[in-house]
Order: structure tokens, then C-alpha cells, then sequence
């Protein structure tokens, strides 16, 4: 740790404070998976639906990250370790004021996922796996890297010439190369209901 002579400062509202005021738990969804397996489609898609419902959420997603925040950083293992450090450290920040986080990020290694969960003590890091079949994502690949990284064009490319390292026990699996966006969001809401991070109230608005 390179800072020194620092002090946390503690707010005088606290989490659960937040969460009765506002109707609702706050939490991080970490959606992980191969390059065009769906994850910004489906964060964004479920963010409009949460809002929509009366929610406080937010994407981070992985892209537009690297173009503020982590604009420094490339694709190596070390760089991907501090990615994914430094969007948890983000995450746990708007889950401490309540929010609904969801975070759209590859993050191939278990490692690097299980150090984002353990900066969560409350059962609020929530791992969900958006399955796709590798050559499904190779038929989609919407900026071309698929093929880019074949070519030798792109290194250190996820699924091609850099390992994913699949989640072990996440919370929930999504398999977008089976199931049609709204389906994959119906699950997810659906699992967010049965963990009482929502609620069901038709009086408030709320799903």
C-alpha cells in the first residue's frame, strides 16, 4: 500500500439506513463470461427494468471504464488483476449507498472475482455466469475480435490465447446462446426477488 498517513472517515447514514428509505437492498450483480457472450446487453437491459420498477441502479461496464478510470491499463494478467480491483473497489462504494450494481466485465480469472466478493461481508456480491458457447460468440463478435485474435492481430485475447476460467459456484448461470435477452433478464429478476434484494409490491412500483 503506497498511501500513507490516511484515515477512513465514516458517514453518519449508514447502509441499511439508505435501504429502508429508499425500499429496496442494494447489491453487486458481477455478470462474468466470454467476449459477446452478452453481458452489456443484458446489464443494460436489466438496469431499464430495474429503474423503470422504482430501483437506485447502475452499469459499470467494462468498456466505457477504459475510457475513464482504467484508460491506463492494457490486457495483460497484471493489468486485468488491477481492472477488476479497481471496479470492485467502485462497486463496493455505490453499494454502501444503497444501490443495485450491475458490472459487465469478462474477468477470466476466479481469483481476480473471488477478491471482488470478499470485499463484500453481507451476502450483497451476487456472481452470475453469462454462458455462451464459444463459437456462438465467434458467430456474433460485433467489434471483430474474435478473428482479430485469430489472425494474431490482438494478444492475450480471452477464450483464444488467454485462458477463461469458467465460476465454480456462481448464484446464477444465464446461457444467452439458449435464451432470448428478455428470458435471461426475466431469470435474473426473478432470482433477485426470491433473494429479497427486491421486493413485490404492485402498490409502490415496485416489481
Amino acid at each position: 500500500m503506497k498511501s500513507t498517513n490516511i484515515k477512513w472517515h465514516r458517514s453518519k447514514i449508514t447502509t441499511p439506513e439508505i435501504e429502508d428509505k429508499q425500499g429496496h437492498k442494494g447489491c453487486v450483480l458481477w455478470f462474468t463470461g466470454l467476449s459477446a457472450s452478452g453481458k452489456s446487453t443484458l446489464a443494460v437491459e436489466l438496469e431499464r427494468r430495474l429503474f423503470d420498477s422504482g430501483h437506485r441502479v447502475t452499469v459499470l461496464d467494462g468498456d466505457n471504464v477504459r475510457h475513464g478510470l482504467n484508460k491506463n491499463l492494457g490486457f495483460s494478467q497484471e493489468d486485468r488483476e488491477e481492472n477488476i480491483r479497481r471496479i470492485s473497489e467502485v462497486a463496493k462504494l455505490f453499494r454502501a449507498v444503497g444501490m443495485i450494481v450491475i458490472t459487465a466485465f469478462i474477468s477470466p480469472y476466479r481469483r481476480d472475482r473471488d477478491m471482488a466478493r470478499a470485499l463484500f461481508n453481507d451476502n450483497s456480491f451476487k456472481e452470475f455466469y453469462v454462458k455462451c458457447n464459444i463459437d456462438e460468440c465467434k458467430k456474433r463478435d460485433p467489434k471483430g475480435l474474435y478473428q482479430k485474435a485469430i489472425d494474431g492481430v490482438i494478444k492475450e485475447f480471452t477464450g483464444i490465447s488467454a485462458p477463461y476460467e469458467a465460476p465454480e459456484t456462481p448464484e446464477l448461470v444465464v446461457e444467452t446462446d439458449k435464451n432470448d435477452i428478455e428470458t435471461c433478464v426475466n431469470q435474473i429478476i426473478e432470482y433477485l426477488k426470491e433473494s429479497k434484494v427486491i421486493d413485490i409490491n404492485g402498490d409502490s412500483g415496485i416489481i
